[in-house]
């Protein structure tokens, strides 16, 4: 047989097409808009959140973050579309004619990206779903912090393939767990009983885990604990199934032929002699969890019963009452769809509490971001305010949504809620209000609201031949007519990596209006007509970054000194022209 060595490849039609397209550049831009923000406090308008909502398509979202965001966010959650035969799902065009691709039913935003629903009957229904993830996740990991996790929400009928490509594009060594949340039972199978049944209903959900690398560490979290357990303790078995040598030591009178014991021989040795002076000095007068709280709460306890019998042959450590019992791998006391009290109209929104037990999981502290470009009705806004109103932390979300148009004839519509975004923002407003009513909680309960828009600069494809006396202006301003300084912030604030969530300030010097992002760090004047003595003055305020508008210098002169007044007055700033 000849050829090179083979090895295991997952592989679909368009893969390489989708990889390709998540290093695709894009011309466009996030424009901000005030109206819809709201300030720290919950008022309308006012722009000192920290927090972000994007609206628009998440692969160019994406892309937009990566210079500011790059290695920034500490965990990403993401409850895509599950690829049911019903769903929805983002189709990124680049296996289809224009002709095939005008052809399909479908949403579209205001770029034309189509949601396409993607049915069974679809001859290529693993191949859209696995197209459209494929991309986005390439850019997802980029975004992660190194001590980073991500958290993706699936169903039965795509969890197999999202594995195969997460252990592709994460690293199969960065998987952590699959944790199982439970789903309503419709009891949909009760009328076929007396047929007999083709399949059960479904009672699962599954949260695939990973970490951008192998060695970060999880945090414990826990589920409260039954009455009992809350006040009295138990004896449990002391061997277990792993394999180190130096814990099988003798214990008792017994030592573990394979196996280990649980703990090292030094503290085991402490628990039994805890025990037998319990047994000879208090036994009669006070049960253990008595003695155990009398003594501190901390002791440990091992004792060997003569009945026991398997592995352990009797060994037995006490296990302490608690409030709280270790979470496993099975969150199944958890629903996964609850609105945390909101009404969203929303079908089946991700339930708060699932979310902040995996931010907890995760680690995520104070000023850390959380990521979701999945956001849907905004459940991951509502779960990092109430952890944040808790424990008086500082997390910060980002968030993304498609403006899916809701369906003419749902009460979401009739609500007046139009898009799947105007849901999103209008719970993330109501959560607000209600955690900060109930708990006073000085935290921050707004966002900045951005648009996913085309890029601020005009298309201007005419050759030097074809260009009139009128068209000149073209090249002396390439900025499209419609936008503003803002706009032209914003870009600059992209371009250059700094957090969308940063300080803005205006303030006025030579009576041009400059932007003071980040407490000066970068200052900007998109004004017409600047002076030399503007841009002295600027230059004498020693920002890290000075950017100006091209056309925006008051005559030649400005324009051909700009750089010396720079290097006299402020020689290590950064300069930048539009």
């Amino acid at each position: 047989m000849g050829g090179g060595r083979q090895r295991y490849q997952f592989t679909w039609p368009d893969k390489k097409e989708a990889a390709i397209l998540a290093n695709k550049p894009i011309t466009k831009t996030l424009r901000l808009d005030k109206e819809k923000s709201v300030g720290r406090d919950g008022t309308p308008g006012k722009m000192d959140s920290e927090n972000i909502y994007i609206e628009g398509d998440n692969l160019d979202a994406l892309k937009l973050l990566q210079e500011t965001y790059l290695g920034k966010v500490k965990m990403i959650y993401i409850d895509p579309p599950y690829n049911t035969g019903n769903d929805f799902i983002y189709e990124d065009d680049f296996s289809q004619s224009a002709g095939e691709y005008a052809d399909n039913s479908g949403q579209t935003d205001e770029e034309g990206n189509r949601l396409v629903q993607n049915s069974e009957s679809n001859g290529r229904y693993h191949t859209d779903w696995l197209n459209m993830m494929y991309p986005r996740l390439k850019l997802a990991k980029d975004l992660l912090a190194e001590d980073g996790f991500i958290a993706i929400s699936i169903s039965e009928e795509e969890v197999t393939n999202l594995r195969k490509i997460c252990n592709e594009v994460l690293g199969e060594k960065n998987f952590r767990n699959t944790i199982f949340v439970r789903r309503y039972d419709k009891n949909l199978n009760l009328q076929f009983i007396e047929k007999g049944l083709s399949t059960m209903n479904v009672g699962l959900e599954y949260i695939l885990i990973y970490s951008k690398n192998p060695f970060s560490k999880m945090n414990a979290v826990y589920k409260p604990n039954t009455e009992e357990r809350k006040n009295k303790g138990y004896w449990k078995g002391f061997w277990n199934n792993a394999n180190r040598p130096t814990m099988r030591y003798e214990l008792l009178g017994v030592t573990p032929i394979d196996g280990q014991w649980k703990w090292m021989k030094e503290v085991s040795d402490e628990a039994v002699k805890n025990y037998m002076m319990y047994e000879e000095n208090y036994a009669s007068t006070m049960s253990l969890e008595e003695y155990w709280e009398k003594t501190g709460r901390k002791k440990r306890f091992l004792r060997r019963n003569p009945k026991g019998k398997g592995k352990n042959l009797g060994v037995e450590h006490w296990v302490a009452p608690s409030s709280e019992i270790l979470r496993n791998s099975n969150w199944s006391d958890l629903i996964v769809s609850n609105n945390g009290g909101i009404n969203v109209y929303f079908d089946n929104p991700k339930n708060p509490e699932v979310i902040k037990q995996i931010i907890k999981l995760f680690n995520v502290n104070n000023n850390d971001i959380v990521l979701d470009f999945f956001s849907g009705s905004a459940s991951t806004a509502h779960a990092t305010m109430q952890l944040n109103a808790k424990d008086q932390g500082n997390r910060k979300y980002i968030l993304v949504q498609l403006p899916e148009l809701t369906d003419e004839k749902s009460e979401a519509y009739k609500a007046g809620y139009k898009t799947i975004c105007d849901i999103g923002e209008e719970r993330i407003r109501r959560a607000g209000k209600k955690i900060k009513e109930e708990t006073g909680a000085d935290i921050d309960y707004g966002f900045r609201y951005f648009k996913v828009d085309s890029s601020n600069m005009r298309d201007v494809y005419y050759s030097p031949a074809d260009l009139e006396q009128g068209q000149l202006s073209l090249l002396s301003d390439n900025i499209k007519e419609d936008r503003t300084s803002e706009d032209l912030l914003i870009q600059t604030m992209l371009d250059l990596g700094i957090d969308l969530s940063s300080k803005i300030e205006t303030e006025e010097i030579d009576g041009k209006e400059v932007y003071s992002v980040a407490d000066g760090y970068l200052l900007a004047c998109f004004e017409q007509r600047v002076s030399e003595e503007t841009v002295i003055n600027i230059a004498k305020c020693h920002p890290f970054y000075a950017v100006f508008r091209d056309s925006g210098m008051n005559n030649d002169s400005v324009a051909t000194n700009f750089e010396q007044f720079f290097e006299t007055y402020s020689p290590e700033t950064v300069r930048r022209v539009l």
